[in-house]
């Protein structure tokens, strides 16, 4: 009996709420001075429980879709901007790409060193050597492969006679003997012209193509400039200088001692005056520009 008194009880709060959430209520919004009936809405409990849900879930779909699609997200702190992520990421693709690149000339380098000193070429550059950075300039000693290039090249290319005049020193004129080696065997492609500013020749060559010292001296410098990419200059007696640019490698470092016909570097296309492979060669006598063409049989 008093289990079908508790059931009855139950059943009869259920309808109880069911009849109040749908209860029927009126809204009406009267002139407060002529208490004129503006606004009526009728409603009950369920669609206010219906309008308040929906309401809620389409502002929380609007403010994801703000977030997520437009530049306001920009705005939340924290938030990374969408053009630095780009940017951040193309600066990371060129930096893979040097990277490889680098590798690429290193591993060119090597192998011409290889080449000149009679050792095996290698596929790939040595992780020893590779996460060492760039590779040391180091004086190379002379093989027996490199003999007989040598003796190959003085057979072909051997040294030309001239007469050297210095003029313009304040020291008078002198005329000076000297025995040129060809730095390359190629074409010259522009000319001597100190009026325009162009104090040497440009000449030439293949690919790859070893650039030889015209005559025996010192190495004064051997570096890398922004103009004229690699670059070597060469102290010879008499205060000769000559002068090599635009190289792709540099087999001499500044102090070395160079013989006439020996390699110094390999022709290239560096620096921003370059325009193609060629080797640009200049003369020096006591510190003024003079045509190489007068002295030395290029082609």
């Amino acid at each position: 009996m008093d289990k079908d008194k508790t059931t009855q009880q139950k059943n009869k709060e259920h309808r109880s709420f069911l009849q109040k959430i749908h209860n029927k209520y009126r809204l009406v919004i009267m002139n407060d001075d002529t208490l004129e009936k503006k606004l009526t809405v009728k409603m009950t409990r369920f669609n206010v429980f219906i309008f308040t849900g929906t309401a809620a879930v389409l502002l929380v779909v609007a403010t994801i879709y703000l977030i997520a699609f437009t530049p306001l997200r920009e705005y939340i702190p924290g938030y990374a901007d969408f053009n630095t992520r780009q940017v951040l990421r193309e600066l990371s693709l060129r930096t893979d790409s040097l990277e490889r690149n680098l590798r690429q000339k290193d591993l060119y380098i090597m192998n011409i060193r290889n080449i000149v000193e009679g050792r095996e070429i290698m596929e790939e550059i040595p992780d020893s050597i590779a996460n060492a950075g760039s590779l040391p300039v180091q004086s190379m000693s002379r093989s027996r492969e490199d003999s007989l290039l040598r003796a190959e090249m003085e057979e072909q290319f051997p040294f030309e006679e001239g007469q050297l005049t210095a003029e313009g020193t304040g020291q008078g004129q002198s005329n000076i003997h000297l025995s040129f080696f060809p730095p390359i065997k190629g074409m010259v492609s522009r000319h001597f012209n100190s009026m325009q500013g162009h104090f040497g020749v440009d000449i030439v060559a293949e690919v790859g193509e070893v650039i030889k010292a015209t005559l025996d001296g010192t190495v004064i410098f051997s570096t890398w400039t922004l103009e004229t990419g690699y670059t070597i200059g060469i102290q010879h007696e008499h205060n000769l200088i000559s002068v090599y640019k635009h190289n792709s490698a540099l087999l001499k470092e500044q102090g070395s001692f160079v013989e006439a016909g020996e390699a110094i570097a390999v022709i290239g296309d560096t620096g921003l005056y370059s325009t193609g492979t060629h080797l640009h060669f200049e003369l020096w006598l006591n510190g003024v520009p003079i045509n190489p063409v007068d002295y030395i049989i290029m082609e």
